[in-house]
């Protein structure tokens, strides 16, 4: 079954696959309103960090720019993989301006903005919507637990109409593992229908195919974005608008390359989607930040990619180099996390399938 709403492959024929070495100049960027619906692979970003910990924007802005070239259709800044909740307000705010600042298209991103407190996730969101960036991605209040649906749908409500900006478009996010608090279907379905023009969209890292094809199935005109490329293709083919998976830092192509070949009807997607289960699989089995960062400091030989903010603290050595020979028997190219023109080009995004509420 194809994607509801999506543009069929045989009429996507003047949108080809987007490639580093073709990719066009940035252009100055859309205003939001004129974005484009989110859509395909989206990598929530890690942050470098500096010797003192503060957040390393020039790396970040190269690798940024690094995972767009090698095929994100979006970036997610202050998602779990950006270690979002280790740092202030304040530094949330700072980066999103530097990377906007540096060419960056705020229709490329989507920002984080969830936090505990209310008027912190309003700060955000404010901030976010002045950079140009449309689409937030919002956990909700996680630290009491045991909570009540009515209780999130006021805090999520709090937000969106203290800030009252009609461009803006929400992506709940349901992470209940880190969180402890589930974004249920009921509570997705009240705010959709509250909210009909400002909730665009789920992220769902729950990890559980059936939770997400429920929500595909329930909610047909939302923007549902598995959480893991291993839930990629089966997604695609149930209607999901793409996937938002953390893996994308060190293998944005292979994700890329389901999505084009479930696109383009040519290929066989079931083995792209193969190596790149074995690959997400593989990496898994480490602690995903330290382990994704260690293999970016490992193949661009910077050492500084593995810090962690605590309380996470560093892969070791021992296992960096299990993790090394266990990627070894999978498809993992490394090479591709090496040498980069840090003043490479931004590509334009390929605007193929759409799908969801977002306008």
């Amino acid at each position: 079954m194809q994607p509801h709403n999506l543009v069929r492959p045989e009429q996507n024929r003047d949108h080809p696959p987007m490639h580093a070495e073709t990719a066009p100049a940035a252009t100055t960027p859309p205003h939001p309103i004129d974005s484009p619906a989110a859509h395909g692979v989206w990598s929530p970003v890690l942050v470098p960090l500096r010797p003192d910990l503060s957040i390393d924007s020039g790396r970040f802005i190269v690798h940024a720019r690094r995972l767009l070239a090698q095929g994100c259709h979006g970036l997610a800044l202050f998602g779990t993989t950006s270690e979002a909740n280790s740092f202030s307000v304040a530094e949330r705010k700072a980066l999103v301006d530097e990377v906007t600042e540096a060419g960056i298209p705020p229709d490329r991103l989507m920002v984080g903005t969830g936090c505990c407190a209310f008027t912190d996730s309003v700060e955000l969101t404010r901030h976010a919507l002045d950079a140009g960036c449309r689409r937030v991605l919002m956990l909700p209040p996680f630290y009491y637990k045991g909570v009540s649906d009515e209780g999130l749908f006021r805090a999520f409500a709090e937000v969106i109409e203290r800030v009252g900006e009609p461009a803006l478009q929400v992506f709940l996010y349901h992470f209940p593992r880190l969180s402890g608090v589930p974004v249920t279907e009921r509570l997705i379905g009240r705010l959709a229908d509250a909210f009909p023009e400002t909730v665009a969209g789920v992220k769902d890292s729950s990890g559980e195919w059936s939770n997400t094809r429920m929500m595909l199935d329930r909610f047909p005109d939302l923007a549902i974005f598995p959480g893991s490329e291993i839930f990629l293709l089966d997604g695609l083919r149930a209607g999901a608008a793409g996937c938002i998976t953390a893996t994308s830092n060190v293998n944005p192509a292979g994700a890329r390359a389901i999505f084009d070949v479930w696109e383009s009807g040519h290929g066989d997607p079931d083995a792209k989607q193969a190596a790149a289960t074995a690959i997400r699989r593989t990496i898994d089995r480490y602690p995903g930040i330290p382990a994704q960062k260690y293999l970016i400091a490992h193949y661009r030989d910077d050492p500084a990619w593995r810090a962690v903010r605590p309380p996470m603290v560093a892969l070791d050595n021992d296992a960096g180099r299990d993790l090394l020979n266990a990627l070894a028997d999978t498809e993992f190219d490394g090479a591709r996390l090496g040498g980069w023109n840090e003043r490479a080009d931004v590509p334009e995004a390929s605007h193929g399938a759409c799908t969801g509420r977002e306008r």
